[in-house]
């Protein structure tokens, strides 16, 4: 339900290059920063999302998704669950095609609002395992 495989493909394939990357920072120990790197190696443009709005992986980065003063097709949420909802509405509110709630972030209340915003939505699922599957 959270993530059906015609919405991943989607979402990877169809709805835009450029994504917000929740919670990335330069702490290469961190699931993100792995997961930003392999988004780019298949062509995505990351743009980090962190307080301290660090350059990661060549760009720059921005303290909140409201900071960033271009479009962002999908917003990839590396927060935890009791702070993912508020990241999911900040997405649709920023215009984003779509929403990726990382592996063990779920938060039903935000899916279902998400999606009745018309907003694609996956969540507990890992972009970087499943891009390498398209």
């Amino acid at each position: 339900m959270y993530g059906d495989q015609a919405t991943i493909r989607r979402i990877l394939t169809e709805l835009g290059d450029t994504w917000a990357v929740v919670g990335l920072s330069n702490n290469e120990e961190r699931a993100a920063y792995g997961v930003a790197r392999v988004l780019q190696r298949y062509g995505k443009r990351v743009v980090p999302v962190h307080p301290k709005a660090e350059t990661v992986h060549g760009e720059p980065g921005y303290p909140s998704l409201e900071a960033i003063p271009f479009k962002v097709d999908v917003v990839d949420v590396f927060v935890n669950s009791a702070l993912a909802g508020q990241v999911a509405d900040d997405a649709v509110a920023a215009g984003a095609e779509a929403v990726w709630f990382q592996l063990n972030v779920v938060d039903e209340d935000a899916f279902a609002r998400t999606r009745a915003a018309g907003v694609e939505m996956v969540m507990d699922r890992c972009p970087a395992i499943e891009i390498p599957a398209l």
